[in-house]
């Protein structure tokens, strides 16, 4: 794997993440040993708390646990996150990206908004907006150009909210990481030819696909699909 932002680890027979950060909703945390250098280049021994991403309780922990390569997401970036309900996953993209970068958190639920809010209070690198990601104009004056938008908003059209975001926000070669529920796109089909689907039209709308994963056992009938933009075609 190439993000170096975790640790995995077994705990209760299943592979967790682990970040190191403040707690926000009462996850476990485990102490870590970490080598490093002093002042001389003596190696030293520092203990680092670490808190336990749960997959069974997000969707982007759950695709980098399945072996994604590439999330698009490191310290430094600017994110722009739609579906970010009460802030769980949000507040672990904020770690990541740290405090020289941003989250703009997108959640058109005005009761999972004032969570999302609280949760920001104490990461300042998070910028909570609640509004409805299928209408981005309402925002445009909050969110700059960014390096990766994820998408997690269980809509029909979800893949028409991710291109219209990506073409008034999404930096050219920035990626795309979306969820894709396969039942609320169309429940009388099989989920693989809903997610073909899906990626035909993020493919027509300037979108190169890169990975594919589908997120069992931690999520029933979902995917996650990664891509790099392009531009509109």
């Amino acid at each position: 794997m190439t993000q170096r932002w975790y640790l995995r680890v077994a705990w209760k027979g299943r592979s967790r993440l682990a970040y190191r950060a403040l707690t926000f909703y009462g996850e476990k945390r485990i102490s870590v040993d970490e080598a490093s250098k002093d002042a001389d280049g003596a190696s030293v021994s520092t203990k680092v708390e670490y808190r336990i991403w749960n997959p069974f309780r997000s969707k982007l922990a759950a695709a980098v646990i399945g072996g994604i390569d590439n999330i698009f997401i490191a310290p430094g970036k600017k994110v722009l996150y739609l579906g970010a309900a009460s802030g769980t996953s949000v507040s672990h993209v904020a770690d990541i990206v740290g405090p020289t970068g941003n989250v703009y958190a997108v959640e058109f639920s005005h009761r999972s908004g004032r969570d999302l809010t609280t949760m920001a209070q104490n990461r300042t690198n998070v910028v909570p907006i609640v509004e409805d990601a299928r209408h981005p104009l309402k925002y445009r004056m909050l969110v700059p150009m960014v390096d990766a938008i994820f998408l997690d908003v269980a809509q029909p059209d979800q893949a028409r909210i991710a291109l219209l975001n990506a073409s008034l926000f999404l930096k050219i070669g920035g990626g795309i990481v979306i969820s894709i529920k396969a039942n609320c796109i169309d429940s009388t089909a099989a989920p693989e030819a809903v997610f073909a689907a899906e990626v035909q039209k993020l493919r027509a709308g300037g979108l190169k696909p890169l990975e594919q994963l589908t997120l069992e056992p931690y999520e029933r009938d979902h995917a996650v699909v990664i891509g790099r933009y392009e531009g509109p075609k």
